[in-house]
């Protein structure tokens, strides 16, 4: 168990998922969510980015926009890479 900016335990497997099912949440707009997130303590936050990783994981195109944008950030890194290795000499 992780304890987060506040010292409270977060559990790093709680099933954000099944736990939702359970409570009555009030439904919230895509806005009000984002809004919400820089409340949210870094244990919570690594909670919400693998359940955001999970969907993306079920849903192909997502899986491909991603696969496309890695590929891209790596080639980038390389090019920044062998620019920083040019200047140096």
């Amino acid at each position: 168990m992780e304890a987060d900016q506040h010292g409270c335990r977060v559990d790093a497997n709680f099933d954000l998922t099944s736990a939702a099912r359970r409570i009555n949440f009030p439904s919230m707009s895509a806005t009000e969510i984002i809004n919400e997130l820089p409340k949210l303590t870094e244990a919570e936050l690594r909670l919400v980015r693998r359940r955001l990783l999970e969907l993306a994981a079920q849903n192909q195109d997502i899986e491909l926009c991603n696969q496309a944008a890695l590929d891209g950030a790596m080639m980038l890194d390389r090019m920044e890479d062998d620019d920083a290795r040019r200047q140096s000499r």
